[in-house]
């Protein structure tokens, strides 16, 4: 619960300090997309085989939302993000004692446990700060997903200078070292500063979950599968697809995929300002419209056509060269951000007593198409042989979202306005007839009143004429 009496300095500690132990987490929790292409040289894994290791993580993470939010919400979250951040620091250098496929999927599933820091953060920081402003606040604290791309940046050039141990220790010693500092100069949120000055008991575990039972939760969940799930995965995906699809090298592969990642996360502070400004389901609309129209671009594979003509076949091709297809990733990923705002600006608005639980079941979902995605991703490169399958499954997934927004929109909107279903669908024939139908109300009314007026002078008359009888007698 937002407090007015907190002072705009611990506001501004709880939120950059969250942000930036968020931007740390998320860089350890995709470290796998750059070192991973080192371990499936050395162990000669095939397409899903590491679409699953890279993907392990995701799938820690993402399970462990929804239990680190009801925890954060009950025990304060400085205490609950510095554990999280302390133990994911532990088992990322412990990734480097493993030798094995089995022991690096084991290792990654520790090192996971960065991932759930984002429920985390997210219901400490809602506590800070009033209603109006959550969009613009949570949005700041969503661009840490551009640790990701602080990831594919340095990682690759310490990967080729000292090997990727030495990623994986000092991604670790940074992590360990901010844990430190953000359990010093944070402070508990409010709500749980009252409450435990009150001596009152957190709500239970399971009360935390009632608000689970309402499909409009889970509705939010398949929105982020696709703005948060499909940008977890393109950006572990894209470092493997630019190497085998364009023949580029690690370095630059990481520099292409980073053209992704920084505008899918940055941006999202935009998300969260457009949706405050004007409104989230606006954003939404925006979001899965282009995200479509990229994905399909996207989706389709290089061809060669051999068309019948005049004088003899006529051969031509069809290709995406890299400076397209990076153009587009970035508008992909720019416009992904703004729906990640705009699907947690419901959150605190819906469910102020909840943001730990709901957040938490949000994400866990989004954080699942993290997992599932490149898995699937591999399994198709490996099924049918083409690069760009992974867009068209994209294409379909964005498509399907879409549908089924805008047909539970128009549900909403016939249960609080009954006559549309007896309008056209056009809006602008919906108003014209409202606006017709008003003024035929307007004309009635103002008919009935002139003759209730003339019926009134009437009877004013009649008992004038009365009066005057009466007293001629």
């Amino acid at each position: 619960m937002y407090e007015g009496t907190v002072s705009r300095g611990d506001q501004q500690v709880a939120l950059w300090g969250s942000t930036f132990a968020f931007t740390v987490c998320f860089a350890v929790w995709t470290i796998f997309s750059i070192i991973g292409l080192q371990i499936k040289q050395e162990l000669h894994l095939n397409d899903t085989q590491f679409g699953l290791l890279v993907a392990t993580p995701i799938l820690t993470g993402s399970l462990s939302r929804l239990a680190l939010g009801i925890w954060t919400d009950q025990i304060g979250g400085r205490i609950v993000f510095t554990g999280v951040m302390l133990c994911a620091a532990a088992a990322t250098w412990f990734l480097t004692t493993m030798s094995t496929y089995g022991g690096y999927l084991f290792a990654a599933l520790l090192v996971g446990i960065a991932g759930g820091s984002f429920a985390v953060g997210i219901a400490y920081v809602s506590k800070w700060f009033p209603r109006e402003k959550q969009g613009t606040t949570l949005g700041i604290f969503g661009a840490g997903n551009v640790g990701a791309a602080v990831t594919k940046l340095a990682a690759p050039l310490v990967m080729v200078a000292w090997g990727w141990h030495a990623v994986a220790q000092i991604w670790a010693a940074v992590l360990a070292t901010t844990a430190v500092l953000y359990f010093l100069l944070t402070k508990d949120d409010p709500g749980h500063v009252e409450r435990r000055a009150s001596g009152a008991k957190p709500e239970p575990f399971l009360k935390q979950l009632e608000p689970l039972k309402n499909l409009q939760v889970w509705r939010f969940a398949l929105y982020y599968f696709f703005v948060f799930g499909a940008f977890v995965a393109l950006a572990l995906w894209l470092p493997r697809y630019l190497v085998g699809a364009y023949g580029l090298d690690v370095r630059t592969a990481g520099l292409i995929a980073a053209m992704y990642s920084i505008p899918a996360s940055l941006f999202r502070i935009v998300g969260g300002w457009l949706s405050d400004r004007v409104g989230a389901r606006t954003v939404m609309y925006l979001t899965f419209s282009v995200s479509a129209v990229c994905t399909f671009l996207l989706s389709y594979p290089t061809t060669t056509y051999v068309v019948s003509g005049i004088e003899g076949p006529i051969e031509f091709t069809l290709a995406m060269g890299v400076v397209p297809f990076t153009v587009l990733v970035f508008v992909l990923g720019f416009f992904m951000s703004l729906g990640k705002a705009a699907v947690y600006k419901h959150i605190p608005v819906y469910y102020p007593g909840h943001v730990g639980a709901v957040g938490g079941v949000v994400g866990m979902i989004g954080g699942l198409g993290g997992f599932l995605l490149p898995i699937t991703f591999g399994a198709l490169n490996d099924w049918l042989g083409v690069w760009t399958s992974c867009f068209m499954l994209l294409f379909v997934l964005v498509a399907s979202a879409l549908t089924w927004m805008h047909f539970t929109i128009r549900r909403m909107d016939r249960r609080r306005f009954p006559q549309i279903q007896a309008d056209t669908d056009l809006p602008e024939f919906t108003e014209m007839i409202n606006a017709t139908q008003q003024a035929r109300l307007a004309a009635a009314n103002a008919a009935a009143a002139a003759v209730a007026a003339a019926a009134a002078a009437e009877a004013v008359a009649a008992c004038s004429l009365r009066a005057r009888g009466t007293s001629r007698t």
